[in-house]
């Protein structure tokens, strides 16, 4: 007799056949891989440069890969074993000392050499390449990424790389012929797939080859400087290759069936792939996402700091955020700044929430289903004492929360929070504790310098009075939607927001537009939009609603605004 669960798991099967999101896509193309080759396992791979530390760029790619492979894993039933494997190009040449290094000096006196061979300058690891293989390795654990990790340098030394290297010196030729069509003329003349480690100096030495020897496995070539010719195994990790033909001896020697990469490499996965099928193999799958742009719409570069580090990121969002952020649309341009933040956020949360209502067909669809590898946690709702739903807090809401509150002590927050919903804690609701905390930090940092308040016009300072009223007539433990409608049965008085198109609107009881709620907004937030006012005056309390109300009717809110904005100008 097949169990529930078993049903379930094969029911969810049949449905990831047909689903539509973008990993179940990507996956199915490894599945038609495997049939065609007759392979019993699938490998992943990410490739990483060891040169500087890891970046938002890192996580993007394995979070994305590694939805893939679980939605492979879905797709075949988990029958057929997988691998994510995160390679370090460490045996690179050094080309330039990194800015953010101690003791450059020093290493400078190793340009050239491959990172593996460079001293750390931070003392702490055997090179420069180990101390950033270190950095990856806990960056990739931080996040509990499945993975197992290479090493370039180990694999040329220890021979994994050597079958494939000579039968990269047979097919020199064609390999040439692929690479020097996309070289300038002058590069051309010097160009060689294969790069000898110099067995004096150490360094990567970027000189032509005289004379190939596939016989010996070797590459004959001359030091520039003394004229000194040498004989070079390709073998053991006495040379290595430019990364264009490296890239595809890694996909034939270590049987990749699956890497992405960005928009800027197409022409370099093309000239790999190329390679690969020169070498009687076939290119990986994969897919070339697009590259991440500044608040200007600029692309992100390294070399010009336009970027939003991952640090950065994780100060005000936590990283299912993140990993929403890349799960969304990979194949378009997106700004990454600060103000894609809080929207990820919520949009994570509402994802989240709505998960357990959903069917097998839009759970695959939910991008919490690929983010949590199949099994999203439990939404943590809030519910009012003797409530029997409750709901899930936006960010949106706490930052208005810490608006109204003028309060960045988190103690003060959750004191709202259990006022509304008794028995709630950071102990109880730890990602809201840590929402709390994100709330505190994008407000102080971005939300209570942008704010404009305004003054109400007689219309409006008529409403809001009526507003304050309909709330006094409320019981203090008064529900969201009970807070919502005495707001909105104001409204439906007033000639300016009365909408007869809304659904279900009549003469008697129209419906209200949007415009209303901008006012509330820009009156009482100093924005023009925000969460839910029935919600937000809810868990931030009748009483201080009304308040808050008074106050902005007083002019106090434009004002204290004044006063925070000319101390920081003075700052």
């Amino acid at each position: 007799m097949v169990s529930d669960a078993a049903a379930d798991a094969a029911d969810l099967r049949d449905i990831a056949q047909t689903a539509n999101a973008w990993p179940f896509e990507e996956a199915r193309k490894v599945v038609a891989r495997l049939q065609k080759s007759g392979r019993t396992s699938a490998i992943f791979e990410t490739g990483y440069g060891p040169s500087g530390l890891p970046h938002i760029g890192t996580f993007g790619e394995v979070a994305r890969t590694s939805m893939v492979r679980r939605a492979f894993r879905l797709l075949t039933g988990d029958t057929i074993p997988t691998r994510l494997i995160a390679f370090s190009d460490d045996m690179d040449g050094l080309r330039k000392v990194p800015d953010n290094v101690p003791n450059k000096e020093m290493m400078a006196r190793h340009l050239g050499k491959p990172l593996t061979q460079v001293p750390d300058p931070f003392g702490t690891h055997d090179s420069f390449g180990a101390h950033n293989n270190a950095r990856l390795r806990a960056f990739l654990d931080a996040f509990g990424f499945d993975y197992e990790f290479m090493s370039s340098t180990q694999c040329y030394r220890a021979g994994r790389f050597d079958d494939t290297l000579r039968l990269m010196l047979e097919r020199y030729e064609a390999i040439m012929a692929v690479m020097l069509p996309s070289l300038r003329e002058e590069r051309a003349r010097s160009y060689s797939p294969f790069l000898p480690i110099h067995p004096k100096t150490g360094i990567v030495m970027q000189v032509p080859i005289d004379e190939t020897r596939p016989a010996s496995g070797t590459i004959v070539w001359r030091d520039p400087d003394t004229g000194e010719r040498f004989e070079t195994p390709v073998t053991g990790g006495h040379a290595k290759l430019q990364w264009k033909p490296d890239w595809a001896m890694r996909w034939v020697a270590l049987g990749i069936d699956y890497e992405m990469a960005g928009k800027d490499l197409i022409d370099s996965v093309k000239l790999s792939g190329q390679i690969a099928r020169a070498l009687d193999a076939v290119p990986p799958e994969g897919f070339n996402y697009e590259l991440f742009l500044d608040e200007n719409g600029q692309k992100i570069s390294k070399s010009k700091g336009n970027g939003l580090t991952i640090e950065q990121w994780l100060s005000y969002g936590s990283p299912e955020s993140l990993a929403l952020f890349m799960y969304n649309k990979p194949r378009e341009a997106k700004r990454l700044h600060f103000d894609v933040i809080p929207r990820q956020v919520d949009d994570y949360v509402q994802f989240l929430d709505g998960y357990t209502r959903q069917d097998g067909r839009q759970r695959l669809s939910n991008p919490v289903w690929h983010i949590h590898a199949g099994d999203p946690p439990a939404p943590e709702r809030v519910a009012q004492a003797g409530a029997e739903t409750g709901t899930s807090v936006s960010l949106s809401m706490l930052l208005n929360l810490v608006a109204v509150a003028n309060s960045e002590d988190k103690a003060v927050l959750w004191g709202f929070l259990r006022r509304y919903a008794p028995g709630i804690s950071p102990q109880t609701h730890p990602r809201l504790d840590a929402m709390v905390g994100y709330a505190i930090a994008y407000f102080r940092d971005f939300v209570k310098p942008a704010k404009t308040y305004r003054a109400p016009d007689e219309t409006e300072r008529g409403a809001l009075e009526r507003v304050s009223e309909a709330l006094a007539a409320l019981a203090p433990d008064a529900t969201p939607e009970m807070v919502q409608d005495a707001a909105l049965d104001v409204a439906r008085t007033v000639p300016r927001y009365q909408n007869l198109n809304a659904k279900g609107a009549t003469p008697e009881r129209p419906g209200v537009s949007g415009e209303w709620w901008k006012a509330v907004y820009q009156v009482l937030f100093g924005e023009d939009q925000g969460p839910r006012f029935g919600s937000f005056a809810a868990i931030y309390g009748i009483a201080n609603t009304r308040a808050l109300i008074a106050r902005a009717l007083a002019g106090e809110l434009i004002a204290d605004h004044a006063r925070f904005m000319d101390a920081r100008k003075a700052s």
